[in-house]
C-alpha cells in the first residue's frame, strides 16, 4: 500500500515559521479493499498514535474511576480526551498552566486532545445565551456567569497545552428545524474564522507545538451538511471533526451523515466522529472513513454496571450473574490483565464497593483499545469488512 505522507504546511496557523517543531502529521498505512476504513499513524509532539483509535474520557483531566499509570500501562491507551469547560472552572486554567500544561499536571505524557467547551455549554440549556459573539453562561458549579467566545476558547486550550485543540462550534440539538440548523452552521462558521485568526497569533505557552481542528455542523441535513464539509474542507487544517452527531438522532441517520461528510472531507486528513460511540456504532463509522472516536459509554455505563465483551453486552448486576464464576470475557480473553469472574464483580456492584467501578472501567476500556487494535489489524489484512458484519452482529447481542 502506498504511503501517504502530509504535504509541508504552508500555513502559518497551523505550523508557525517561527516554530522549529514538528506539526501534526498522518501517514495512512493501510486501506480496506471493501470499505473506506483506513489504519495508518497521526504523529505528535507527545508521539504516535495508531489509527483508527479511542479516546478515553478524562472530563477533568484524569478518567473517572481510572489511574493514569493504568491507563498507559494496563488499559495502553494512546491519547486522552480532556474537557475545556470543566477544567477551565476547576481547578482553573491559571492553575493548569502554572503547573507547565495538563501532561504535568496529571502525569499523563502521552498525546491529548482537549474540545472546545462548546457542547458542554450547549448541554446547559437552562444556563447558557449563544450569541454571534459567543456564549454567555453559568456555571453548573456556583452559578458564576462567564463568557466563551471563540477568542477566549483558544487562549484557554493554548494554556491547558492539548496537542490537538477544537475550534469553538455550536452543537444543534435533534431535533431541529433548518432554518435553526443552518443558522447554527454559519454562526460556528463564522466562529471558526475568529479561531483561526486568534490561532496565528497566539502560540502553546509551554514549548510544544498544537494544531487546531475544525468542526463540520449542519444537523441531519445533507445539503447542510454538505455544505459545511466543503467550508471545513477549504480551511487546509491538520485535522477535522464531525460534531452535532450522536445527539439522539436514530443510528442510521448518523451513518449516513458520516458517510455523506466523509467523502467531501480531505482524504489525506484524520477525521474526527466527535462523541461516538457504542462499539457497533465505531466499527460502522470506521468503515465510512472516520479515523478518531470519543464518547463516555465506556467508563460511564462501566461504573453502571453494564460491561461490552466481543460476545455481546452483559448487565453485571442482573440475578443471572450471581454464581457465574466464569471470566468477564467468555472465552478466557484478558483485557487490562482483569482476572475477575462474573459472580465477584456483581457481588461488588452489589455491595456499593468502589473496586466495582475501578473493575468496570477497566475492562471495558481495555475492550474498547483491543476492539480498535483488532480492526487496525483486519484493515492491514484486508480483511476489515467481513470482519466488520460479523462483530457488529455479535457485540449488539444482550447476553
Amino acid at each position: 500500500m502506498k504511503r501517504v505522507r502530509r504535504r509541508k504546511c504552508n500555513n502559518a496557523y497551523l505550523c508557525p515559521e517561527s516554530s522549529n517543531l514538528t506539526y501534526l502529521q498522518f501517514d495512512i498505512l493501510h486501506r480496506d479493499t471493501g470499505s473506506s476504513a483506513r489504519a495508518g499513524t497521526l504523529t505528535t509532539d507527545h508521539g504516535p498514535i495508531e489509527s483508527p483509535f479511542f479516546m478515553p474520557v478524562g472530563t477533568a483531566g484524569a478518567v473517572k474511576a481510572l489511574h493514569v499509570k493504568d491507563l498507559r500501562e494496563e488499559i495502553q491507551s494512546q491519547i486522552m480526551l480532556s474537557n475545556t469547560y470543566h477544567l477551565y472552572l476547576r481547578p482553573g486554567v491559571d492553575i493548569i498552566s502554572k503547573a507547565g500544561g495538563l501532561h504535568k499536571f496529571n502525569g499523563w505524557s502521552k498525546p491529548i486532545l482537549t474540545d472546545s467547551g462548546g457542547y458542554q455549554i450547549y448541554s446547559l440549556s437552562d444556563i447558557r445565551k449563544f450569541t454571534d459573539d459567543g456564549v454567555i453562561f453559568q456555571s453548573h458549579i456556583d452559578g458564576s456567569r462567564h463568557v466563551f467566545t471563540p477568542e477566549k476558547a483558544v487562549e484557554v486550550q493554548r494554556e491547558l497545552g492539548a496537542d490537538i485543540i477544537m475550534a469553538f462550534d455550536e452543537c444543534t440539538p435533534y431535533p431541529c428545524d433548518e432554518a435553526y440548523a443552518r443558522k447554527s452552521m454559519k454562526r460556528t462558521h463564522y466562529w471558526l474564522t475568529r479561531c483561526v485568526s486568534h490561532f496565528e497569533k497566539t502560540a502553546c505557552p509551554h514549548g510544544y507545538s498544537q494544531s487546531l481542528f475544525p468542526i463540520v455542523q449542519g444537523s441531519v441535513y445533507p445539503d447542510l451538511r454538505v455544505e459545511s464539509a466543503r467550508f471545513i474542507a477549504d480551511q487546509g487544517a491538520p485535522g477535522n471533526a464531525i460534531g452535532g452527531l450522536s445527539v439522539g438522532e436514530p443510528a442510521a441517520m448518523m451513518y449516513d451523515m458520516t458517510g455523506l461528510v466523509c467523502g467531501i472531507l480531505p482524504d489525506e486528513k484524520p477525521r474526527y466522529l466527535m462523541g461516538v460511540g457504542t462499539p457497533a456504532n465505531i466499527l460502522e463509522c470506521i468503515a465510512l472513513g472516520v479515523d478518531m472516536f470519543d464518547c463516555v459509554i465506556p467508563t460511564r455505563n462501566g461504573r453502571n454496571g453494564m460491561l461490552y465483551t466481543r460476545h455481546g453486552i452483559i448487565n453485571i448486576k442482573n440475578e443471572k450473574w450471581k454464581d457465574d464464576f466464569s471470566p468477564l470475557e467468555a472465552d478466557g480473553e484478558v483485557f487490562a490483565d482483569l482476572q475477575y469472574n462474573k459472580a465477584f464483580l456483581r457481588h461488588m456492584f452489589v455491595s456499593n464497593e468502589i473496586l466495582s467501578a475501578m473493575i468496570a472501567t477497566m475492562h471495558n476500556l481495555g475492550f474498547y483499545m483491543w476492539l480498535m487494535k483488532e480492526a487496525r489489524k483486519q484493515i492491514s489484512q484486508g480483511t476489515f469488512s467481513p470482519w466488520k458484519e460479523k462483530m457488529v452482529k455479535q457485540l449488539m447481542q444482550r447476553l
